[in-house]
């Protein structure tokens, strides 16, 4: 199925025309969002010279097959940023659909000032000295607040929130600008607006994926109410605001309203009908949020009078074509989840000759994901497989925007796959874990559980790991020996699997060291720190890349990338040796003048102290060796690793000017 047609909106011939005849360019403005992403796709199916702008819109969700050119990364809280854009674009149409605190999840006061309030000043300022032809400010019916029974334009603002607070403010700026300076703009409160791809944690939506099950989702009161707006009424409404009031009525906020108050009981009513739904709907099993009343509706008669604009769509009609494009959407909404917590956690997974783990550990790490209610990303970083890792995660890129890959040039060891990862990283925390499957992405829960408690370093502490007895016997024996010689305060049995704090995180990539050893940083940057205890399972397929002597290699990076014990100990074993010399030396001495020799005595001993302190010559310059050897790599001063590939949703780029610019858009945020 062509997923554009998941975009074709139910506009008539009439609706059709009033977009085509929108002064272009056209830009909009938090076009990641659900509605801005509805309108966006809307108008591109019918021009050429919209162009959807947010903080990253290359990584939404909503706006995967778009063409590129027509995606402008854009903060609006960057004034000169804005500037910048509009100065280039010089939009005649502008739409400012980006907003903060909308959903409970977006609870940061300032930032929700900041992104509704001096985002839409900085845009309306660069507008001024661009110049437009119409201005339209997406506002909301949270700005009447407590004052939300059927009120017209010119009834009371109480806001009730600072959401409300801010969009507010947003209104008089639009409202002084267009009445003072002549701007051409409109603010435009919304009501509910719902449709095809709303997120994923609110009402409609989940009731749809609860109604296709014959079943009701978790409800509050009955009595709380809505004014449904379908989403095509809804940008019908933008295009209109536009075309109309931008210039006969420049500065007026107007009521995109049904009109029609639908309590929830009504809304139960309409999916049992729709659905088929046997069972009877359990009012109260979930409590009323804050924001919940039991009259929120508007009156929609300016839209009518100056927009010419009114509700086409009943809320039975719209849930049912809601419903029909879920139907048909759904194998592409798998794989979208909706964050209720407002940070990020990235997964970094270092990949070698795990091809077959790769699609287990995906599932596996998804689910857990999106079970902690947190957003996520998970990159995947093939260190020069010599098997088909890289397809299979470019695969997984192309149906999962929340999955990133990194192709290396050659085989830099593991520690470099994850310094290459926790570079590309913007989650607040970070975890790392093998491709190999032997890091159960089941205790990560465990992790967030103790990060979220203040921890800023938590590792997975072995308490047993499925393995022959001889090699668990050496793990052990290792970890204790590295304790003992370490410098730092190194942990017994804990490996390179642990989630790690981006305040800690940064302080790691400052390191300019290249022979890195993680767990060892990982201990050496101090801040809280504790373990979690976990069994580690043998690899999920194949055999180990690690053997004896890649271990005693292990071993020894890791020794002398923390401990100068060994030169220490070098220098005792000398000056023992130096006071063992002089007493021999004074012993053979008397005892040659009491019992003179007869003959020759004593070679094979000279033979054993010659070898012995032979031998111990020879370790003590091959340990030298290593730190000179250690030495020698640091101050060649080569990179810790070269990226070869960046796969993002689902394209690769392999250009050096293309890595550096898609790394760019990565570690930018997305604008919700």
């Amino acid at each position: 199925m062509d997923k554009d047609i998941l975009y074709l909106p139910t506009w008539d011939t009439v609706r059709i025309e009033e977009a085509r005849r929108l002064p272009g360019p056209v830009l909009i403005i938090g076009a990641s969002g659900f509605i801005g992403a509805n309108l966006f796709h809307s108008l591109r199916h019918l021009r050429d010279d919209v162009y959807a702008g947010s903080r990253n819109p290359q990584k939404s969700w909503r706006l995967s097959g778009a063409d590129s050119t027509r995606l402008i990364n854009l903060d609006i809280t960057d004034l000169e940023q804005v500037h910048r854009v509009l100065n280039n674009l010089k939009p005649q149409t502008v739409f400012n659909l980006s907003a903060y605190g909308a959903y409970a999840r977006q609870s940061d006061s300032e930032k929700i000032h900041l992104t509704n309030y001096i985002g839409t000043l900085n845009i309306i300022k660069s507008l001024m000295d661009t110049g437009c032809s119409a201005f339209v400010q997406a506002g909301t019916s949270s700005e009447y607040g407590l004052n939300c029974s059927f009120p017209d334009e010119q009834s009371e603002l109480i806001p009730n929130s600072d959401y409300a607070v801010s969009k507010v403010g947003a209104a008089y700026l639009v409202k002084y600008y267009g009445i003072v300076h002549n701007l051409p703009c409109v603010n435009l409160r919304l009501y509910s607006v719902y449709g095809p791809w709303e997120e994923r944690d609110r009402l409609i939506p989940t009731l749809i994926s609860f109604g296709l099950l014959g079943k009701y989702p978790k409800l509050v009161n009955p009595g709380i109410s809505r004014d449904f707006v379908y989403i095509d009424d809804c940008t019908n409404a933008l295009v209109k605001g536009a075309l109309t009031a931008c210039r006969t009525n420049p500065g007026v906020s107007v009521n995109i309203a049904s009109g029609k108050k639908t309590t929830l009981a009504d809304v139960a009513s309409t999916a049992k009908k729709l659905f088929d739904i046997q069972m009877e709907p359990q009012f109260g099993s979930m409590p009323n949020r804050k924001w919940d009343l039991s009259e929120w509706y508007g009156n929609p008669q300016l839209a009518k009078e100056l927009l010419g604009w009114e509700s086409s769509f009943s809320f039975s009609e719209g849930l049912k074509l809601t419903a029909d494009w879920e139907k048909e959407a759904a194998s592409r909404l798998k794989y979208v989840s909706v964050p209720v917590k407002d940070k990020k956690i990235t997964a970094i997974v270092a990949c070698y000759k795990d091809n077959q783990s790769i699609p287990v550990l995906y599932e596996r790490l998804s689910v857990m994901f999106r079970q902690s209610g947190y957003d996520y990303e998970i990159i995947f970083v093939n260190d020069a497989s010599p098997y088909n890792d890289e397809e299979v995660i470019a695969e997984l890129c192309t149906h999962d925007s929340h999955v990133i890959g990194i192709s290396h040039s050659r085989n830099f060891g593991s520690q470099s796959a994850f310094m290459s990862g926790m570079d590309l990283s913007t989650g607040d925390a970070v975890v790392l874990m093998d491709g190999d499957g032997q890091d159960p992405p089941e205790v990560i829960s465990e992790f967030i559980t103790k990060w979220e408690e203040g921890y800023e370093v938590i590792y997975g502490n072995r308490t047993k790991r499925e393995a022959p007895l001889h090699m668990q016997f050496l793990y052990k024996l290792f970890y204790r020996i590295f304790k003992k010689l370490s410098d730092v305060n190194i942990p017994v049995d804990a490996g390179d699997f642990s989630l790690i704090n981006r305040k800690a995180v940064d302080h790691m990539l400052k390191f300019s060291e290249k022979d890195i050893f993680i767990r060892g940083l990982r201990a050496w940057i101090g801040f809280r720190q504790i373990g979690v205890p976990y069994v580690r399972p043998e690899r999920l397929f194949g055999q180990s890349t690690n053997n004896f002597f890649k271990n005693i290699w292990w071993a020894k990076k890791g020794i002398f990338s923390f401990s100068i014990k060994p030169l220490q100990y070098i220098q005792t074993i000398g000056f023992i040796v130096f006071i063992l010399t002089i007493g021999f030396s004074l012993f053979y001495l008397i005892e040659y003048f009491i019992n003179p020799p007869e003959n020759a005595k004593g070679i094979p001993t000279l033979i054993l102290i010659m070898l012995g302190l032979g031998g111990i010559q020879l370790i003590s310059i091959s340990i030298l060796g290593d730190y000179i050897g250690k030495i020698i790599e640091e101050v060649k001063n080569r990179p810790k690793f070269i990226r070869d590939k960046i796969i993002y949703n689902g394209k690769i780029y392999n250009r050096q000017p293309e890595i550096n610019k898609v790394i760019k858009d990565i570690k930018q945020q997305e604008l919700i």
